[in-house]
């Protein structure tokens, strides 16, 4: 099953997004991209992207995504157009309906009309490639939903022509948690001195701190408990995360929270260190990164092509509809 997944540039990838996407983008027929484009839907420093854009890219290589599976997402053409004929067969009360407009756009002075269209470009970047799976956050899953709809409505309108996917979840690393709020999600769009987001190329000494003065709960009896004990359960997520147990179980052999900390913040190193050595390694060879995504680029370029053929034709569009 090809599989097919995005990550936008809008800040610098934290703990959450190795443990629930980097490491989860094994697949060596998949596609696996940093999606710029999405970062313009807000207002942003085009320096501050293209240097983000390069660090996703440089960390998803560097986190053994399959050579040939990574490319950015502006490189490939067929993603902004591809979006457009898909807007075209979307409607304004579905848009209106995602939480991210309704969060972020609503209502508010100089919304871009790109944040309000811009599920159309996710749908574009999964249908593209005819991906079965999608393996992306839980925040996402509705945008995930509506490239389904939309795939099925473009079948039934215009001929068969786009795979419809199925949404892959994973099971404990979309609940990670900030480490100082422990009812937010840990976010790549923290601002960069947030104290409670562990970010991937931060020092080893600033994670093991941070960890360590992550807030827990009133009483010291270590339990899985997300109501009563928001703060231990992030801690034991996050632990069994990394090193593939059970937090339920993993709970049972901590007598105090010190002494959680301490082996959370063992784990959580010994899956960035190793991370943090390749990146250093291929950012000093930037030859060698493009070249990688040149390679990504050109494979995306050839399977993408196909389908945006096949979608303008059915549409009507290059002469004559089929």
């Amino acid at each position: 099953m090809t599989s097919l997944s995005g990550l936008t540039p809008s800040g610098r990838l934290t703990l959450g997004n190795h443990l629930g996407a980097l490491r989860r983008f094994t697949d060596p027929d998949g596609y696996y991209f940093v999606a710029n484009l999405h970062a313009m839907t807000t207002k942003h420093d085009p320096r501050r992207l293209a240097a983000l854009t390069r660090e996703f890219a440089t960390l998803m290589l560097a986190a053994g995504i399959p050579p040939g599976t990574v490319f950015v997402q502006s490189d490939v053409p067929a993603h902004a157009q591809l979006a457009y004929l898909l807007e075209c067969t979307s409607y304004v009360g579905e848009l209106s309906r995602m939480i991210q407009y309704k969060e972020k756009g609503r209502g508010r002075p100089m919304t871009r009309a790109s944040l309000f269209t811009y599920p159309c470009l996710m749908a574009a970047d999964i249908l593209l490639y005819g991906a079965e799976r999608v393996p992306v956050g839980g925040d996402q899953d509705q945008h995930v939903e509506l490239a389904r709809d939309i795939a099925i409505r473009f079948n039934r309108e215009y001929g068969d022509t786009f795979v419809v996917p199925e949404l892959a979840k994973a099971a404990l690393a979309m609940r990670i948690k900030d480490l100082a709020n422990p009812t937010a999600k840990m976010s790549k769009s923290d601002a960069d001195d947030a104290v409670g987001t562990i970010r991937l190329l931060d020092p080893p000494d600033v994670i093991r701190r941070q960890i360590m003065r992550a807030v827990t709960d009133s009483g010291n009896e270590v339990r899985h408990d997300e109501a009563a004990k928001p703060g231990v359960t992030n801690l034991l997520e996050i632990l069994a995360a990394c090193t593939d147990g059970d937090p339920v179980e993993l709970a049972k052999s901590y007598s105090s929270y010190g002494e959680l900390k301490q082996d959370v913040a063992d784990a959580v190193l010994a899956v960035i260190e190793p991370l943090q050595k390749e990146y250093a390694r291929l950012a000093t060879d930037p030859g060698a990164i493009d070249q990688l995504l040149a390679q990504g680029r050109d494979r995306a370029i050839e399977a993408s092509q196909p389908t945006l053929d096949a979608a303008v034709r059915a549409m009507g569009l290059a002469g004559s509809a089929p």
